[in-house]
């Protein structure tokens, strides 16, 4: 089977030959051509050939067009940190404070930073033949704004707009949500009519480990709902490793495809609450990839087969939805072996 019909298998809740394997690589790519992050971010073309690089040498089953989290904040008029083994982040909020709402604009689509991951996507679909997934990112209106304000700023506005409903900061937060919600969407359509088979939306504030049910469902996972409901393709939402069971209910009412799994969840009970509503992606502990052996990453990898995947619906993946730079090949490799090993002593087929 092909890495897209594999998928689509799985997210059908059909059996395949085997369960698929996302391998979420965003800085890999870098050291597989030897360039610097800052180098290897700077241009689409290095992008699009570190991911087939990445896919030809462990024979997952996607294609990443992420770049990371804070090219977002560059097309609203913020900057990136490059660091050498880790994920670039904001280089500070793009907003001093509140007030600066008011002022605010959402970015246009032909920004540079953005053109240059919607060229990427149509690159990685050609090239590809339209054979493997490729999947497209967009942050959540709902968790784009701590890059905006920062963390506390962000939490402070939430609940001075929450103490006093149509007050000035209940404006201000309108307004913000408003400016957000219209550009994600506008930024995920861009993303699929440029080759994107789907889109995973990241939002881990609205879950449970971040925020309480009036802030991260009543709010978060509405505009989430609101979102994905004029996506013009199936998305994915991502909790970035936070566990959803304690949401499984407003997580399904979203709309979403797929939902991510948590190596904190209780992945059978997950299972069961998605019932063939939605597919599982994880949920294997990026983290723990860096530091354990290969029989260990095996036996991780076998674990969350044999609860996740009887019956598809499973996507056996990292549960962060970014691999660290600092796991090994070799457990690489391992995960993707591990799958077929899996299928075969299940006796599934094409």
């Amino acid at each position: 089977m092909t890495p897209l019909a594999r998928t689509l298998a799985a997210l059908t809740h059909r059996q395949a030959d085997r369960p698929p394997v996302f391998l979420l690589f965003t800085l890999h790519g870098a050291r597989a051509l030897g360039l610097s992050l800052r180098e290897y971010f700077s241009r689409s073309e290095h992008v699009v050939e570190g991911q087939l690089r990445l896919r030809q040498a462990f024979g997952h089953d996607c294609l990443y067009g992420f770049f990371y989290a804070s090219l977002e904040l560059e097309a609203w008029g913020g900057a990136t940190h490059f660091i050498e083994d880790g994920p670039p982040t904001a280089a500070d909020t793009l907003l001093r404070s509140v007030e600066g709402i008011a002022r605010l604009e959402a970015p246009r689509l032909d920004h540079p930073a953005l053109q240059k991951v919607l060229t990427t996507l149509a690159a990685l679909k050609a090239r590809s033949g339209g054979e493997v997934p490729v999947l497209g990112v967009v942050l959540s209106p709902f968790s784009m704004p701590v890059m905006q304000l920062g963390f506390a700023a962000w939490l402070e506005l939430l609940y001075a707009a929450r103490a006093e409903p149509g007050g000035h900061h209940a404006r201000l937060l309108a307004r913000l949500l408003a400016l957000n919600e219209a550009f994600t969407v506008a930024w995920g359509n861009a993303q699929l009519a440029a080759g994107a088979t789907a889109i995973t939306y990241f939002d881990p504030l609205s879950s449970a480990s971040m925020t309480e049910p009036g802030l991260g469902v009543d709010l978060g996972l509405a505009v989430a709902a609101r979102v994905l409901g004029q996506l013009a393709g199936p998305a994915a939402i991502h909790l970035a490793s936070a566990p959803g069971l304690s949401r499984i209910g407003p997580l399904l009412a979203t709309g979403a495809k797929v939902i991510s799994a948590s190596a904190e969840d209780d992945l059978g009970a997950l299972k069961a609450a998605c019932a063939g509503r939605a597919a599982l992606l994880g949920n294997l502990n990026g983290l723990r990839l860096t530091r354990c052996s290969v029989a260990e990453a095996e036996a991780d990898a076998w674990a969350a087969l044999e609860v996740g995947a009887p019956g598809g619906g499973f996507v056996l993946a990292d549960n962060h939805g970014e691999l660290p730079l600092q796991v090994p090949d070799a457990v690489l490799h391992a995960l993707v072996a591990t799958s077929a090993r899996w299928a075969a002593a299940r006796g599934w087929t094409t």
